[in-house]
Protein backbone atom coordinates (compact mmCIF):
# COMPACT_ATOMS: atom_id res chain seq x y z
CA UNK A 1 0.00 0.00 0.00
CA UNK A 2 2.56 2.29 0.93
CA UNK A 3 4.68 1.85 -2.41
CA UNK A 4 1.36 2.66 -4.47
CA UNK A 5 0.74 5.52 -2.98
CA UNK A 6 4.55 6.50 -3.43
CA UNK A 7 4.46 5.74 -6.53
CA UNK A 8 1.16 7.64 -7.39
CA UNK A 9 2.67 10.49 -6.01
CA UNK A 10 5.87 10.36 -8.20
CA UNK A 11 3.05 9.81 -11.42
CA UNK A 12 1.35 13.03 -10.14
CA UNK A 13 4.52 14.98 -9.99
CA UNK A 14 5.57 13.45 -13.34
CA UNK A 15 2.38 14.24 -15.06
CA UNK A 16 1.97 17.43 -12.85
CA UNK A 17 5.70 18.96 -14.34
CA UNK A 18 4.90 17.98 -17.99
CA UNK A 19 1.83 19.85 -17.95
CA UNK A 20 3.86 22.94 -17.04
CA UNK A 21 6.94 22.12 -19.64
CA UNK A 22 4.26 21.95 -21.88
CA UNK A 23 2.52 25.64 -20.87
CA UNK A 24 5.97 27.18 -20.43
CA UNK A 25 7.31 26.00 -24.27
CA UNK A 26 4.01 27.48 -25.52
CA UNK A 27 4.88 31.04 -23.94
CA UNK A 28 8.72 30.37 -24.92
CA UNK A 29 8.23 29.63 -28.37
CA UNK A 30 8.83 31.94 -31.03
CA UNK A 31 5.77 33.58 -32.30
CA UNK A 32 6.97 33.97 -35.91
CA UNK A 33 9.46 33.29 -38.31
CA UNK A 34 10.30 37.16 -38.83
CA UNK A 35 12.42 37.28 -35.18
CA UNK A 36 14.67 34.58 -36.73
CA UNK A 37 17.91 36.27 -36.75
CA UNK A 38 17.60 35.78 -32.34
CA UNK A 39 15.31 33.23 -30.89
CA UNK A 40 15.31 30.53 -33.27
CA UNK A 41 18.23 28.14 -32.88
CA UNK A 42 17.89 26.05 -36.25
CA UNK A 43 19.45 28.06 -39.37
CA UNK A 44 16.28 30.71 -40.13
CA UNK A 45 16.79 29.65 -44.11
CA UNK A 46 15.40 26.03 -43.44
CA UNK A 47 12.36 26.64 -41.08
CA UNK A 48 11.27 29.16 -43.79
CA UNK A 49 9.61 26.47 -45.33
CA UNK A 50 6.87 26.72 -43.29
CA UNK A 51 5.81 30.75 -44.31
CA UNK A 52 5.35 29.12 -47.68
CA UNK A 53 1.80 28.80 -49.34
CA UNK A 54 0.63 25.86 -48.57
CA UNK A 55 1.76 23.01 -51.31
CA UNK A 56 3.60 25.08 -53.30
CA UNK A 57 6.82 22.94 -53.07
CA UNK A 58 8.03 20.53 -55.41
CA UNK A 59 11.17 19.61 -54.91
CA UNK A 60 12.54 19.46 -51.07
CA UNK A 61 16.75 19.03 -50.44
CA UNK A 62 17.54 18.24 -47.37
CA UNK A 63 21.49 17.65 -45.84
CA UNK A 64 23.97 19.64 -44.22
CA UNK A 65 26.01 22.27 -45.59
CA UNK A 66 27.12 20.70 -48.41
CA UNK A 67 23.03 21.09 -49.51
CA UNK A 68 22.87 24.67 -48.93
CA UNK A 69 26.05 25.62 -50.33
CA UNK A 70 25.35 23.76 -53.70
CA UNK A 71 21.60 23.94 -54.61
CA UNK A 72 20.29 27.03 -55.97
CA UNK A 73 16.34 27.06 -56.02
CA UNK A 74 15.98 30.32 -57.58
CA UNK A 75 18.42 29.42 -60.63
CA UNK A 76 16.42 26.02 -60.64
CA UNK A 77 13.24 27.98 -60.68
CA UNK A 78 15.08 30.75 -63.17
CA UNK A 79 15.75 27.61 -65.58
CA UNK A 80 12.91 25.19 -64.94
CA UNK A 81 10.09 27.10 -63.12
CA UNK A 82 9.82 24.23 -60.93
CA UNK A 83 9.36 25.45 -56.91
CA UNK A 84 12.38 23.84 -54.24
CA UNK A 85 13.04 24.87 -51.04
CA UNK A 86 16.20 23.60 -49.26
CA UNK A 87 16.19 22.46 -45.33
CA UNK A 88 19.75 22.30 -44.89
CA UNK A 89 21.54 23.24 -41.54
CA UNK A 90 25.25 23.27 -40.39
CA UNK A 91 26.33 19.87 -39.09
CA UNK A 92 22.77 18.30 -40.05
CA UNK A 93 22.28 15.00 -37.86
CA UNK A 94 19.81 12.27 -39.71
CA UNK A 95 17.83 12.73 -36.92
CA UNK A 96 17.12 16.27 -37.41
CA UNK A 97 16.89 15.48 -41.11
CA UNK A 98 13.79 13.73 -40.38
CA UNK A 99 12.21 16.16 -38.21
CA UNK A 100 12.73 18.93 -40.87
CA UNK A 101 10.99 16.48 -43.10
CA UNK A 102 7.93 16.02 -40.58
CA UNK A 103 7.80 19.60 -40.20
CA UNK A 104 8.17 20.06 -44.02
CA UNK A 105 5.00 18.07 -44.30
CA UNK A 106 3.02 20.19 -41.67
CA UNK A 107 2.12 22.28 -45.05
CA UNK A 108 3.22 20.95 -48.02
CA UNK A 109 3.88 17.32 -50.63
CA UNK A 110 6.58 17.63 -52.48
CA UNK A 111 7.09 15.40 -55.60
CA UNK A 112 10.62 14.80 -54.89
CA UNK A 113 12.83 14.96 -51.85
CA UNK A 114 16.53 14.97 -52.43
CA UNK A 115 19.24 13.79 -49.46
CA UNK A 116 22.48 15.10 -49.98
CA UNK A 117 24.93 12.29 -48.39
CA UNK A 118 27.44 13.92 -46.83
CA UNK A 119 25.12 13.23 -43.53
CA UNK A 120 24.47 9.36 -44.10
CA UNK A 121 28.43 9.81 -42.74
CA UNK A 122 28.07 12.36 -39.13
CA UNK A 123 28.35 9.85 -36.29
CA UNK A 124 25.43 11.07 -33.50
CA UNK A 125 24.86 9.66 -30.04
CA UNK A 126 21.66 8.11 -28.02
CA UNK A 127 21.75 11.43 -25.89
CA UNK A 128 21.81 13.58 -28.77
CA UNK A 129 18.99 12.13 -30.25
CA UNK A 130 17.02 12.12 -27.11
CA UNK A 131 17.54 15.72 -26.37
CA UNK A 132 16.36 16.43 -29.78
CA UNK A 133 13.15 14.38 -29.17
CA UNK A 134 13.14 16.44 -25.48
CA UNK A 135 13.19 19.45 -27.78
CA UNK A 136 10.67 18.57 -30.30
CA UNK A 137 8.06 17.99 -27.17
CA UNK A 138 9.16 20.72 -24.72
CA UNK A 139 10.39 23.86 -26.31
CA UNK A 140 11.79 25.90 -23.33
CA UNK A 141 14.64 23.67 -23.35
CA UNK A 142 15.41 25.12 -26.70
CA UNK A 143 14.37 28.51 -26.52
CA UNK A 144 14.76 29.30 -22.69
CA UNK A 145 17.18 32.30 -23.67
CA UNK A 146 13.87 34.18 -25.01
CA UNK A 147 12.72 35.56 -21.78
CA UNK A 148 14.92 38.44 -22.35
CA UNK A 149 12.40 39.88 -24.84
CA UNK A 150 9.12 38.87 -24.11
CA UNK A 151 5.95 40.71 -25.46
CA UNK A 152 2.45 40.57 -24.28
CA UNK A 153 1.33 38.07 -27.62
CA UNK A 154 4.04 35.89 -25.79
CA UNK A 155 1.47 34.90 -23.26
CA UNK A 156 -1.62 35.02 -25.85
CA UNK A 157 -1.05 34.26 -28.80
CA UNK A 158 0.46 30.84 -30.86
CA UNK A 159 3.30 30.73 -33.50
CA UNK A 160 2.49 32.27 -37.04
CA UNK A 161 4.58 30.98 -39.61
CA UNK A 162 4.70 34.15 -42.22
CA UNK A 163 8.21 34.76 -42.85
CA UNK A 164 9.75 32.94 -45.74
CA UNK A 165 13.60 32.85 -47.26
CA UNK A 166 13.81 34.82 -50.57
CA UNK A 167 16.53 32.26 -51.25
CA UNK A 168 14.16 29.64 -50.20
CA UNK A 169 16.98 28.07 -47.94
CA UNK A 170 20.28 28.71 -50.33
CA UNK A 171 23.22 30.04 -48.52
CA UNK A 172 24.80 32.64 -51.15
CA UNK A 173 28.79 33.16 -50.93
CA UNK A 174 30.91 34.31 -53.29
CA UNK A 175 34.15 33.53 -51.94
CA UNK A 176 37.29 32.04 -53.52
CA UNK A 177 39.53 29.72 -51.84
CA UNK A 178 41.24 27.33 -54.11
CA UNK A 179 41.86 23.44 -53.16
CA UNK A 180 42.89 20.35 -55.18
CA UNK A 181 40.59 18.12 -56.49
CA UNK A 182 43.35 16.55 -57.89
CA UNK A 183 42.60 11.92 -58.10
CA UNK A 184 40.03 12.63 -54.66
CA UNK A 185 37.75 9.98 -56.48
CA UNK A 186 40.50 7.41 -57.03
CA UNK A 187 38.15 4.21 -57.66
CA UNK A 188 38.89 1.66 -54.81
CA UNK A 189 37.02 -1.47 -53.87
CA UNK A 190 36.80 -0.28 -50.45
CA UNK A 191 33.69 0.94 -48.75
CA UNK A 192 33.46 3.65 -46.45
CA UNK A 193 31.51 2.56 -43.33
CA UNK A 194 28.04 3.91 -42.44
CA UNK A 195 27.03 4.31 -39.15
CA UNK A 196 23.99 1.56 -38.39
CA UNK A 197 21.69 3.76 -36.82
CA UNK A 198 22.68 6.19 -39.93
CA UNK A 199 21.26 3.89 -42.04
CA UNK A 200 18.19 2.71 -40.22
CA UNK A 201 17.22 7.02 -40.66
CA UNK A 202 17.39 6.88 -44.14
CA UNK A 203 15.22 3.91 -44.82
CA UNK A 204 12.92 5.56 -42.54
CA UNK A 205 13.16 8.75 -44.13
CA UNK A 206 12.43 7.01 -47.48
CA UNK A 207 9.61 5.02 -46.66
CA UNK A 208 7.96 8.47 -45.03
CA UNK A 209 8.56 9.96 -48.44
CA UNK A 210 7.24 6.74 -50.22
CA UNK A 211 4.06 6.57 -48.18
CA UNK A 212 3.07 10.11 -49.01
CA UNK A 213 3.99 9.54 -53.15
CA UNK A 214 7.28 11.33 -52.79
CA UNK A 215 10.29 10.21 -54.97
CA UNK A 216 13.16 9.94 -52.70
CA UNK A 217 16.91 10.47 -54.18
CA UNK A 218 20.45 9.74 -52.76
CA UNK A 219 22.67 13.01 -54.20
CA UNK A 220 26.10 13.40 -53.63
CA UNK A 221 27.32 17.03 -54.33
CA UNK A 222 31.01 17.66 -55.26
CA UNK A 223 33.15 17.96 -51.96
CA UNK A 224 37.33 17.12 -52.66
CA UNK A 225 37.81 17.31 -48.88
CA UNK A 226 34.71 15.03 -48.14
CA UNK A 227 34.10 12.82 -50.55
CA UNK A 228 35.82 10.05 -51.90
CA UNK A 229 35.19 6.41 -53.98
CA UNK A 230 34.93 4.59 -51.07
CA UNK A 231 31.85 6.80 -49.38
CA UNK A 232 30.55 6.57 -53.31
CA UNK A 233 30.33 2.51 -52.76
CA UNK A 234 28.99 2.94 -49.49
CA UNK A 235 26.23 4.79 -50.56
CA UNK A 236 25.59 2.75 -53.62
CA UNK A 237 25.05 0.05 -51.88
CA UNK A 238 22.58 1.65 -49.64
CA UNK A 239 20.60 3.15 -52.58
CA UNK A 240 20.39 -0.64 -53.98
CA UNK A 241 19.25 -1.81 -50.53
CA UNK A 242 16.83 0.76 -50.70
CA UNK A 243 15.76 0.26 -54.28
CA UNK A 244 16.11 4.24 -54.32
CA UNK A 245 17.72 6.18 -57.58
CA UNK A 246 21.87 7.67 -56.02
CA UNK A 247 23.11 10.48 -58.10
CA UNK A 248 27.03 10.88 -57.15
CA UNK A 249 28.04 14.40 -59.17
CA UNK A 250 31.57 13.84 -57.93
CA UNK A 251 31.69 11.12 -60.57
CA UNK A 252 30.33 14.00 -63.10
CA UNK A 253 32.69 16.46 -63.70
CA UNK A 254 32.72 15.78 -66.77
CA UNK A 255 29.67 17.67 -67.39
CA UNK A 256 29.29 19.62 -64.28
CA UNK A 257 32.92 20.76 -64.39
CA UNK A 258 33.59 21.98 -61.51
CA UNK A 259 36.78 23.89 -61.42
CA UNK A 260 38.61 23.41 -57.41
CA UNK A 261 40.20 26.75 -58.02
CA UNK A 262 37.52 28.86 -58.97
CA UNK A 263 34.80 27.12 -57.91
CA UNK A 264 35.06 26.43 -54.07
CA UNK A 265 35.11 29.18 -51.23
CA UNK A 266 37.24 26.52 -48.64
CA UNK A 267 39.71 24.63 -50.17
CA UNK A 268 37.30 21.82 -52.02
CA UNK A 269 34.54 21.34 -48.22
CA UNK A 270 31.88 23.51 -50.24
CA UNK A 271 31.33 25.07 -53.75
CA UNK A 272 31.06 28.23 -53.88
CA UNK A 273 28.46 30.26 -55.80
CA UNK A 274 30.18 29.94 -59.32
CA UNK A 275 30.31 26.01 -58.49
CA UNK A 276 26.42 26.07 -57.19
CA UNK A 277 25.30 27.45 -60.47
CA UNK A 278 26.90 24.67 -62.34
CA UNK A 279 25.57 21.77 -59.81
CA UNK A 280 22.25 23.31 -60.00
CA UNK A 281 22.26 23.18 -64.01
CA UNK A 282 22.86 19.50 -63.84
CA UNK A 283 20.05 19.32 -61.02
CA UNK A 284 17.62 21.40 -63.49
CA UNK A 285 18.54 18.91 -66.45
CA UNK A 286 18.11 15.86 -63.74
CA UNK A 287 14.61 16.57 -62.96
CA UNK A 288 13.04 17.62 -66.01
CA UNK A 289 14.03 14.31 -67.19
CA UNK A 290 12.00 13.02 -64.98
CA UNK A 291 8.83 14.16 -66.55
CA UNK A 292 6.83 14.65 -63.12
CA UNK A 293 7.25 18.21 -62.42
CA UNK A 294 5.56 21.22 -63.86
CA UNK A 295 6.53 24.45 -64.69
CA UNK A 296 4.46 27.14 -62.94
CA UNK A 297 6.57 30.43 -63.62
CA UNK A 298 3.45 31.75 -65.46
CA UNK A 299 1.25 30.77 -62.67
CA UNK A 300 -0.74 33.77 -60.91
CA UNK A 301 -0.02 32.22 -57.63
CA UNK A 302 3.73 32.17 -58.31
CA UNK A 303 3.70 35.86 -58.45
CA UNK A 304 6.39 36.15 -55.18
CA UNK A 305 8.54 33.78 -57.08
CA UNK A 306 9.42 35.94 -59.91
CA UNK A 307 9.73 38.91 -57.32
CA UNK A 308 12.46 37.01 -54.94
CA UNK A 309 14.36 36.37 -58.04
CA UNK A 310 14.35 39.65 -59.20
CA UNK A 311 15.73 40.71 -55.56
CA UNK A 312 18.42 37.16 -55.75
CA UNK A 313 19.65 38.30 -59.15
CA UNK A 314 20.36 41.99 -57.97
CA UNK A 315 22.53 40.21 -55.25
CA UNK A 316 24.87 37.53 -57.23
CA UNK A 317 25.20 39.79 -60.25
CA UNK A 318 26.75 42.41 -58.20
Amino acid sequence: MVYRKRALKIAVFVLGLAILLLVVSLIFVPKNRKDKSKFWKEEAAATGILGERENSIDVLVLGDSESYSSIIPMELWKKTGFSSYVCGTSAQRLKYTKTLLQRAYLNQKPKVVILETNAIFRKGTKTQAAYENICNIFSVFQYHNRWKSFEWKDFSKGPRFTWTDDYKGYIYSNRIRSGSGEEYMEPTDEVAAIPEQNAEYVKEIKQYCEERGARFILWSTPSSKNWNYGRHNAVSELAEELGCEYVDLNLQNDVVQIDWKEDTRDKGDHVNHSGAVKVTDYLAGYLKGLGILADHSKEKDYRKWNEALVRYELIVEK
